[in-house]
């Protein structure tokens, strides 16, 4: 069973930045692809940003320029950093990673976005 647990969420102004993080309780070589979804009320989830072992990425298009994911595997760590924010990126957002047959999922963290 793998762990993810996610911090750095929580209220920001419009055009205001945010770094989440994501640490696995297991070695992030594992982890064919990590990333990063959000859920906003009412909204189904949707995935933000990719990163796989190699470092190619892949983002949603509401999100490219301002948001940016990378990975530390030596501290089993999977990172985002949110720029520019705006009230539309209010959602909960989950780590997520994937190895062949195998997904998990973090529990979320808040990210509000709000004047």
């Amino acid at each position: 069973q793998v762990q993810l647990v996610e911090s750095g969420g929580g209220l920001v102004q419009p055009g205001g930045s945010l770094r989440l993080a994501c640490v696995a309780s297991r070695n992030m070589f594992s982890f064919y692809i990590a990333g990063w979804y959000r859920q906003a009320p009412g909204k189904q989830r949707e995935l933000v940003a990719t990163m796989t072992i190699g470092g190619s990425t892949n983002y949603v298009d509401s999100v490219k320029g301002r948001f940016t994911i990378s990975r530390d595997n030596a501290k089993n760590t999977v990172y985002m950093q949110m720029d520019s924010l705006k009230p539309e990126d209010t959602a909960v957002y989950y780590c997520n990673t994937k190895s062949g047959p195998y997904e998990y999922w973090g529990q979320g963290t808040q990210v509000t976005v709000s004047s």
